[in-house]
């Protein structure tokens, strides 16, 4: 599986992505460079686990206000600050669940499921979709947002761990047994 180069940053980047966040620390209104690389980003993720526009805005600009707000409390990890906001926008979202009593939803096109699939098994038909949902809809929440973050964002296993607070070991063993849970749930609907 490749690694999508828009989240992986080289160390020159994370270098100046860090001095972007001490300047931000120490004035606030030097928190526009962060908010404007990584607004999109943060909406797409937010949007992609509701079922209305006008709520992930809402959820996605509560994310950087929480953010501005509490970026004294930054500690840099040596991953790139999506990472912290993700974390933040993870607990907005469950918050607007919890609000709303809404459903969490999956919010994925067919070329993210046949990716997927391929890692599954190499047939990309229409009924394999459906069971990828219906597998995907079997899941928890967590198991969700891991499969959401490795195989629809391709995020490093360092960066899962960081955004749902594990270990990199650990995300990659919890992902491993996620697939091989989807694997036996699929083998067992496609006989």
């Amino acid at each position: 599986m490749s690694i999508n180069p828009v989240y992986h940053l080289t160390e020159d980047k994370l270098q100046k992505e860090h001095q972007w966040v001490l300047q931000a620390q120490k004035k606030p209104e030097n928190f526009a460079p962060l908010y404007n690389k990584y607004y999109e980003q943060i909406f797409r993720y937010v949007y992609q686990r509701m079922d209305n526009k006008e709520v992930a805005f809402d959820v996605t600009s509560q994310v950087f206000l929480k953010a501005l707000n509490n970026i004294h409390k930054y500690e840099y990890r040596g991953v790139p600050f999506a990472s912290w906001l993700y974390r933040i926008a993870k607990s907005e979202v469950y918050q607007s669940y919890r609000d709303k009593k809404a459903k969490r939803t999956v919010n994925v096109e067919s070329f993210q499921l046949f990716e997927l699939i391929e890692d599954l098994e190499e047939d990309k038909t229409n009924e394999n979709r459906k069971l990828l949902l219906s597998i995907l809809s079997h899941l928890d929440t967590v198991e969700v947002e891991m499969i959401e973050l490795r195989y629809f964002e391709k995020r490093s296993f360092r960066e899962i761990g960081e955004i749902l607070d594990l270990t990199e070991n650990n995300a990659k063993v919890k992902a491993h047994r996620i697939v091989k849970k989807m694997k036996k749930i699929y083998t067992k609907n496609h006989e």
